[in-house]
């Protein structure tokens, strides 16, 4: 209710209907239209109040509210970018050693046999490493 919300955030509720009027609140609404003002709601009136009373007028705490959301959603999308070049990361990993598995298994020299004019190469297979 409006009346709680405002005493939970330190406010008047004529201030709320003001904040709710110019878009820096909007309280669910019941089915006989009361307001309904969640955990959420009074968080961010007391975020409204405290830039307030920093000195901020209407004008600015929107601006503030407005980029503090935008910076929040690139830290979430920095987040989400993050987790997936680790994911990648891994999976570059995991496929580089699979690659030095298959290459180390079967290292083929090719030497040079005899002094014939055509050159013959014969090719010598040998284990893991050089073994």
């Amino acid at each position: 209710m409006i009346g709680i919300a405002a005493e939970l955030a330190g406010m008047h509720p004529q201030t709320l209907r003001v904040y709710e009027r110019r878009g820096l609140i909007t309280p669910s609404r019941t089915e006989g239209n009361t307001r309904v003002y969640s955990d959420a709601d009074v968080a961010l009136l007391r975020r409204i109040q405290e830039l307030s009373d920093q000195g901020l007028n209407l004008a600015g705490i929107e601006r503030v509210l407005e980029l503090e959301q935008r910076v929040a959603r690139a830290e979430q999308r920095a987040r989400a970018a993050e987790a997936a070049l680790d994911e990648h990361r891994i999976e570059v990993r995991e496929r580089l050693r699979e690659q030095r598995r298959e290459t180390c298994t079967e290292i083929v020299v090719i030497t040079q046999t005899g002094t014939d004019l055509v050159p013959r190469y014969r090719p010598v297979i040998r284990g893991k490493r050089g073994r």
